[in-house]
């Protein structure tokens, strides 16, 4: 029957896991200001919406028929087929049910095969059988219910009694051979027309030749030799009694003996054949008092293909793989077990699944050695590995249907979680392939699942990605008009190391590994023209407490120091990578932070959400005397030293005392310049004690922390306040976007100096001994210290960098896209107002976004076969089709129309009618119909013309 009621969609059980998955991957980023995971969570959610038009667009004109194979013995399976015709591309999903047990199937529309189904039967009698019938999308996250139709009746014949005795010798009541005749097979007694059941072997075919009609031959015996079959022949209570006389039926049956059976509620008179043995089983199911029903046991869970499970496999593969790359050797080595061992059960049955004992055991183990690895479990590394583990082990557990939608939702929340290490385009396009391939591989649940090739691959990759390029749209509005909140909702640590190159204590040797590194710590775009080199330090922690080994920073409240400005302000852009962190590297001196973010009483930008994800923020700096107005404490604090710590240090600044401060800072500088210094990144080990005197006055090699740790105690023993600065110093020019691009490699340490009237003044020592470290880059300061610039970039360091302009425009358009960029967005627009006026557009932005896809969701079915897609193109071509009209006559109607037609029509006709009716391949009758239509399409458009 074709549906015509009011269609209503509701959520599966996997639709509601799928939309409670979308919510939880919505609240991290909001959490963790994941601007592409927000693009991904929009991308399912739009799946999720445009999957309850595809299970509607299912249920539209669909037409299901049921029927029962044939009567079954109780015991035996009922066979139940379902031809579903008529619908668009879904799935229908039937559930039969009765008071013997019950079943549940799946079979997509679009495949053009039936279904059928096994019913359990355990007793005799008529058994009805209910038919439920739902349509879903071809992902089963909807589901359309359809309207019941009426049971199906089914007669359970009595089940035989296994080695039953031979029926009884008695024969009907007669008085001789003479006597009284009945129904045999021993004498001819005339001819009488065919009745369907009657055996050929009874058939007249002398007659049938001679006059053509079909006539049976009747014979009959002495009613002595008939057998009679009592009721009360059989020993037992009813059913044994039901199932000996069924096992005398089928025993007389093939003897092909003629028999009748006498019941207390029925007669059946003398007769042999099919129809008698039919009548006899009939009455024997029907024989009161009929058992009683018992309760069906419940329908076990459908067990999960292999073929199915290997397309999961796949897509789990594809999705775990970049975890390779950054989780520990040996927990790779553990995934890639699993998933092997399951590839293997999924291939061969006589693979054993791995005992739950052992499984438990694995995660178990593998959380604590992950716990011993990070340090914990909740951080960034450790989590999404031990999720990637625990993905692996449901995937060796799995058993069920229901496990494969647990490992696809399972595998999208791993997706997501890829953006807290990389939000770039790469990913990106990686992380919607992995979507792409696990939503292939749910559409493989419904009905049987097809063997795993290329060509099965591409055939079912195309609905979802066309599914996935309908909800493009309605991803970029929400994109774009979600209102984005400016706080986390809770702090949780999302990485389980520092990764940011700078930390908030040096001691020698801190810096050196940061030089290898050609890591982007952060990009800064000014809004005017860039700094000269020599200013381009960006300041991060201020270290100020020292013990003869380390230099740390302290905090602590206290007045602020006087900031007074001198020069212009200079606003600018920074793009931070992740760093664990929450300083905000700008330059001296920052003026102007991000709201929420403040400056401390070093004058070092901070905000009070660490850089955990990639972000961007601006800042505006402006020349200035730094703490001309500093607290005494603080001074003091400044100025003092471990004692019993570097004789010869503190004897060569000791005369500096009775300098002016600015020259005691020129005698320490010159001491540097004319003591045959080496900047190097290799220096020798300094000893625990006395460090600054080894490095001063014996090894005389070392990096930028060296020289700014050894001048703040020279600075300190010649009476004044001196510190050491970390941060970052240069950065490399890209002229195509017209931006800095600092790397880890250009961390650098500094000293400053605190002068009365100046207040804190920045000293780099380093420069003393490699001008090129401030003029040029690292580089060149360690091959060519006194060079005035750097080396022009060559063929391939300019590819690079065109590289990176692209990358730091996506940054800037998607991945730093924030609350403040969507208002600005929308200030541009027209549009005024907070988060309140957002959601008011939503609504509408939804509406016109989902109209293209509405359109294509209305649009009709194109037909399976190739030949009826090809002859439905012509239609369009030339006009529709009346209903009912077949190719040939709709032929003559146009050839009648457009005689210049009427040759290509002909050849449309002959070839469309070869390639759907003719035995063989069709392929040279669809090339001839694809030549005709292309002669139909150039006459038609040579006509226009």
């Amino acid at each position: 029957m074709a549906w015509r009621h009011r269609l209503r969609a509701a959520p599966t059980g996997f639709g509601v896991a799928f939309l409670l998955l979308v919510a939880l991957t919505l609240i991290g980023c909001v959490n963790y200001a994941l601007s592409l995971g927000y693009g991904l969570t929009f991308l399912l959610a739009g799946v999720w919406v445009l999957a309850a038009a595809q299970a509607l667009r299912a249920a539209r004109d669909l037409s299901v028929t049921a029927h029962a194979g044939g009567t079954v013995q109780a015991g035996q399976l009922l066979p139940v087929t379902l031809r579903a015709r008529g619908g668009r591309r879904g799935v229908v999903r039937a559930t039969l049910t009765s008071t013997q047990g019950s079943a549940a199937g799946s079979v997509h529309l679009d495949s053009g095969s039936d279904l059928t189904l096994t019913l359990p039967t355990t007793a005799r009698g008529p058994l009805d059988v209910h038919v439920s019938l739902r349509a879903l999308d071809r992902l089963g996250l909807w589901q359309v219910p359809l309207p019941q139709p009426d049971p199906l009746t089914v007669l359970i014949h009595p089940s035989p009694e296994p080695g039953a005795p031979p029926p009884p010798e008695r024969a009907l009541p007669g008085q001789g051979d003479g006597a009284g005749r009945g129904p045999g097979d021993e004498d001819f007694s005339g001819l009488r027309p065919y009745q369907p059941g009657d055996s050929p072997r009874q058939v007249s075919w002398r007659h049938v030749a001679r006059t053509g009609q079909l006539l049976t031959r009747e014979t009959d015996a002495a009613q002595g030799r008939a057998r009679l079959l009592d009721w009360h022949d059989a020993p037992g209570d009813p059913e044994a009694r039901a199932a000996r006389l069924s096992a005398w039926v089928h025993a007389l049956h093939g003897q092909d003996q003629a028999y009748a059976l006498h019941l207390p509620t029925e007669t059946l008179p003398t007769g042999t054949g099919d129809l008698q043995r039919q009548a006899a089983l009939n009455a024997l199911a029907l024989q009161p008092p009929l058992p009683a029903p018992r309760p069906p046991a419940r329908m076990a869970a459908p067990p999960l293909d292999g073929r199915a499970l290997l397309w999961t496999l796949l897509a789990l593969t594809v999705t775990l793989a970049p975890g390779a790359l950054r989780q520990p050797w040996w927990l790779t080595g553990l995934i890639a077990a699993l998933l092997a061992h399951t590839v293997l059960r999924a291939r061969s049955a006589r693979i054993t699944p791995l005992p739950t004992w052992l499984l438990g055991l694995l995660a178990v183990a593998g959380g604590a050695a992950l716990n011993a690895t990070y340090g914990t479990l909740l951080g960034r590394d450790a989590g999404t590995a031990f999720l990637a583990f625990l993905a692996a082990l449901k995937a060796a557990e799995s058993h069920a249907r229901r496990d494969q939608a647990v490992l696809t939702l399972l595998g999208l929340f791993v997706t997501s979680t890829g953006f807290f290490f990389s939000q770039g385009p790469v990913t990106a396009l990686y992380a919607v392939a992995c979507a792409a391939l696990l939503l292939t591989a749910a559409s493989t649940r419904l009905g049987a699942a097809p063997p795993l090739t290329r060509a099965e691959l591409s055939a079912r990759l195309t609905p979802t990605v066309r599914l996935l390029a309908l909800a493009a749209p309605l991803t970029v509005a929400l994109f774009v008009l979600f209102p984005r909140p400016d706080a986390p909702l809770w702090q949780l640590p999302v990485q389980s190391q520092n990764m940011t190159g700078l930390n908030n204590e040096v001691s020698a040797g801190s810096f050196t590994n940061l030089a290898q590194s050609a890591d982007v710590a952060f990009r800064a775009d000014f809004q005017g023209a860039l700094p000269p080199p020599a200013e381009r330090y960006w300041r991060g922690p201020v270290l100020e407490a020292f013990d003869g080994l380390t230099w740390r920073q302290i905090r602590g409240p206290g007045p602020m120091p006087s900031i007074e400005a001198t020069g212009a302000p200079v606003t600018y852009d920074l793009t931070l990578e992740p760093s664990g962190t929450p300083w905000l590297l700008g330059l001296d001196a920052v003026v102007r932070v991000p709201q929420g973010a403040f400056i401390t009483s070093a004058f070092q930008a901070v905000t009070p959400r660490t850089v955990s994800t990639r972000r961007r923020v601006t800042l505006v700096s402006q020349p200035a005397l730094l703490g001309r107005q500093e607290s005494q404490d603080r001074l003091n604090f400044t100025t003092a030293l471990p004692g019993g710590q570097n004789p010869r240090t503190l004897a060569l600044a000791r005369p500096w005392q009775a300098l002016p401060p600015q020259e005691r800072v020129q005698a320490a500088l010159a001491f540097l310049r004319q003591g045959n210094f080496t900047y190097t990144l290799n220096p020798p080990l300094l000893p625990q004690q006395n460090r600054t005197d080894a490095f001063l006055f014996a090894s005389r090699q070392g990096f930028c922390e060296h020289y700014a740790s050894a001048f703040a105690v020279l600075m300190r023993a010649a009476g004044l306040s001196a510190r050491v600065v970390t941060g970052y110093l240069g950065g490399e020019v890209n002229p195509d976007g017209n931006y800095l691009i600092v790397r880890q490699r250009d961390a650098h340490a500094w000293t400053e100096v605190w002068l009365p009237g100046r207040g804190w003044v920045r000293v780099d020592p380093t420069a003393a001994i490699a001008p090129a470290r401030v003029n040029a880059d690292l580089s060149t300061a360690l091959s060519q210290p006194t060079a005035s610039a750097a080396r022009p970039p060559g063929q391939l360091e300019r590819l690079r960098l065109k590289l990176d302009t692209w990358q730091n425009r996506w940054n800037t358009l998607i991945v730093e896209y924030d609350g403040e960029q969507q208002t600005a967005l929308l200030s541009r627009l027209g549009v005024q107002g907070g988060a309140q006026t957002l959601w008011w557009l939503v609504l509408p932005a939804l509406l016109l976004t989902l109209l293209p896809a509405y359109t294509w969701m209305r649009r009709p079915a194109r037909p399976t076969d190739p030949a009826q897609r090809l002859w439905q193109d012509l239609t369009r071509l030339l006009g529709e089709a009346h209903p009912g009209e077949t190719p040939s006559t709709y032929a003559q109607r146009q050839s009648a129309e457009h005689p210049h037609l009427a040759a290509p029509l002909r050849d449309a006709v002959t070839a469309y009618q070869t390639a759907r009716y003719a035995p063989g391949e069709p392929d040279a009758a669809l090339s001839e119909l694809r030549g005709a239509l292309r002669a139909l399409r150039g006459m038609r458009h040579r006509a226009r013309r």
